[in-house]
């Protein structure tokens, strides 16, 4: 069944919020790299750590991501708190969907900002330092672009289509897989650091020489485990409510009936 029209609008909110706070983070992300002299970050010590520098930029990462949740929650809440049920349920799906979104969008615009402003990246193959916590995160941009279009692509699609399909144990267990498929993306991201740590090295000096991308493609498979149900839950519709079902997916919005 179709979602009403705010929720659409809500859609757009996050996206534009998103939008605005990837235009902020890349352009944060220049001028710091700028004061360094890294604007192509894969070199050894991509962010050398001068003064309070390196703990600025850890904390500026941990409140970005506080502000994409943030927003994700926000935009998620209904206007009546449910008290327990399927409406909470429904209303803790909503709420990481919307994060999903802002996550996603955030992800990816922040790449094609950083594209304008200083002409980097080069290509979706260009080595990127992504995050500093726990450890350096490296990988070819393309690899979280991927993650990023898929949180888009769930984000929409619970956001913006109904599913009162109640949850069941199979349910679960897709979205344990999901969290296989995430603890294995960060592994592949951080194992060069974690091999680092071990071998008593300075992570910072530690510069990947070559991806693991059949590992990355396992993991992204398992990431998109629920997104797999979603689907799935479409097909097996009865043909009465299957044209109705999938009007979201035009992204056309309705009134609340």
């Amino acid at each position: 069944m179709k979602r009403p029209a705010r929720e659409l609008t809500r859609l757009w909110l996050i996206v534009v919020f998103a939008g605005a706070m990837a235009w902020v983070e890349s352009a944060s992300v220049y001028y710091l790299r700028a004061m360094v002299d890294r604007l192509e970050p894969y070199q050894q010590n991509p962010l050398p750590m001068r003064g309070v520098l390196g703990p600025v930029e850890v904390v500026r990462e941990v409140a970005t991501l506080v502000m994409l949740l943030t927003v994700g929650m926000l935009a998620g809440s209904p206007a009546r708190q449910p008290r327990g049920g399927a409406l909470a349920g429904r209303t803790r799906q909503t709420r990481l969907a919307y994060t999903a979104i802002a996550f996603g969008v955030w992800d990816i615009l922040y790449y094609v900002f950083l594209r304008i402003i200083c002409d980097w990246p080069k290509s979706l193959l260009d080595w990127d330092v992504l995050f500093l916590l726990p450890l350096p995160w490296w990988g070819p941009i393309l690899a979280p672009i991927c993650i990023a279009s898929l949180m888009n692509v769930w984000g929409t699609l619970a956001t913006q289509c109904a599913d009162e399909s109640p949850t069941t144990s199979l349910t679960w267990k897709l979205w344990a897989l999901s969290a296989l498929g995430i603890a294995l993306a960060l592994y592949i991201f951080m194992s060069d650091s974690i091999r680092a740590v071990y071998q008593g090295l300075d992570v910072r000096q530690v510069l990947p020489t070559s991806f693991n991308w059949p590992a990355f493609g396992a993991a992204l498979m398992l990431m998109s485990a629920p997104l797999v149900q979603m689907f799935w839950r479409w097909t097996m519709l009865p043909p009465t409510t299957v044209s109705t079902e999938r009007t979201c997916l035009i992204w056309t919005s309705g009134t609340e009936k």
